[in-house]
Formats: C-alpha cells, structure tokens, sequence
C-alpha cells in the first residue's frame, strides 16, 4: 500500500474499511489456491497483502476504540 492509499484508508468509514477488508481477504485466499497449485507468478504479493490487511485491521481497531471512547 502506498502513502497515497493509506492517506484514503485514514479516511474510510468503517463500513468501508471492513468492505475493503474483505476484498483484499479473498484475494489473499485466491493467491493461497494459485500458490498451492504452483500458479504463483509474484509470491512476494502474498506477504503484502497480510501487511496490509494487518494495517487494514489495526485502523479498525482505532476506529472502533474512538466511538467507545466518545
């Protein structure tokens, strides 16, 4: 994820965030099936993705913390 797309991520509501979150989910389960079937043409995607799925989570977090604060 560039700086660009975080700066649009820092922005999403959380119905958008948890959308997103399942978006880039499946495409992490799709990269898994290409990997086990020997199909895998940038396996250094895999490792970004749950980076950015884990940066992706730790917003929500933030999110859902804020409203229990307020």
């Amino acid at each position: 994820m560039k700086k660009d797309e975080w700066r649009k991520v820092r922005e999403m509501t959380l119905p958008e965030l948890q959308a997103k979150l399942r978006e880039l989910r499946q495409e992490l389960f799709n990269l898994r099936l290409q990997k086990a079937t020997a199909q895998l043409e940038k396996p250094s995607r895999l490792r970004l993705l749950r980076r950015d799925i884990a940066r992706l989570e730790t917003r929500v977090t933030q999110l859902r913390r804020q409203t229990q604060v307020a």
